[in-house]
């Protein structure tokens, strides 16, 4: 009895202390960076979705104490709550035991050709089980060897532990947000970006969108005030005793 008692101990609690979860290599390219941002601040600055739910970059996500990682660009995942206390290990990266789920959203950007997102990294979200893939390839490095077929962006969704292809427009039913192809400037960088979206295809706004946004609409306003109070004192009307 007592020996099963602490198998189930070892199972839930796994001895972690060997498994290296920063591997200190530089970061990626300026533009593999930048939008890896893209996809993670404006879920935080915005309420688009329901808190507690954790989005991240560049962090490896651990389904098994034996197994190595995959360390997605960016991912979501709903419903959990970011560890606090970063100086225990175990809070350190995501790992699938400690938080209870797998993330619902795993997002790759292809920077080269070595990365083998639709293969052999494609079945590992799949066995692990991200209940959606993406995959964008900004610089269509991949197109021949991966047959992209001339798609820029490619999102799956997990049916019978198996990705099935989706149409556009990708919108992912089961965590209420679509991703969608957004040409313009971010941080002052034009460009071609991979961005959440809602239902109608509208961007989710970053946090410095939404304020410019907020400017423009109080300037809108200001400007209007002022045409009425003009055409107020043009009919003999002064508008500040009104």
């Amino acid at each position: 009895m007592s020996q099963q008692l602490l198998n189930r101990e070892e199972i839930a609690n796994p001895d972690i202390s060997e498994l290296e979860i920063e591997d200190g290599k530089p970061v990626d390219n300026f533009q593999s960076e930048k939008q890896q941002r893209l996809l993670v601040e404006p879920l935080y600055s915005s309420s688009v979705l329901p808190r507690p739910f954790i989005a991240a970059a560049n962090v490896g996500v651990f389904s098994a104490p034996k197994q190595d990682p995959v360390v997605p660009d960016a991912f979501l995942s709903l419903n959990v709550q970011m560890p606090t206390d970063w100086s225990q290990k175990q809070n350190r990266s995501y790992f699938v035991w400690e938080l209870s789920k797998t993330p619902d959203v795993g997002i790759e950007i292809v920077s080269n050709r070595k990365g083998k997102e639709l293969g052999t990294k494609k079945d590992d979200y799949a066995r692990i089980g991200f209940a959606y893939y993406a995959v964008f390839d900004p610089l269509q490095r991949i197109q021949e060897a991966e047959q992209m077929n001339g798609a820029l962006l490619r999102v799956y969704a997990l049916t019978a532990r198996k990705y099935v292809e989706l149409k556009e427009p990708f919108w992912l039913e089961k965590v209420g947000l679509g991703l969608t192809l957004w040409s313009g400037k971010f941080e002052d960088q034009p460009g071609l970006w991979l961005r959440w979206c809602d239902r109608q295809g509208q961007v989710i706004l970053t946090g410095a969108e939404s304020r410019d946004l907020e400017r423009q609409k109080a300037e809108s306003e200001r400007q209007k005030a002022a045409r009425l109070a003009e055409r107020l004192r043009e009919m003999g009307v002064d508008p500040d005793t009104i």
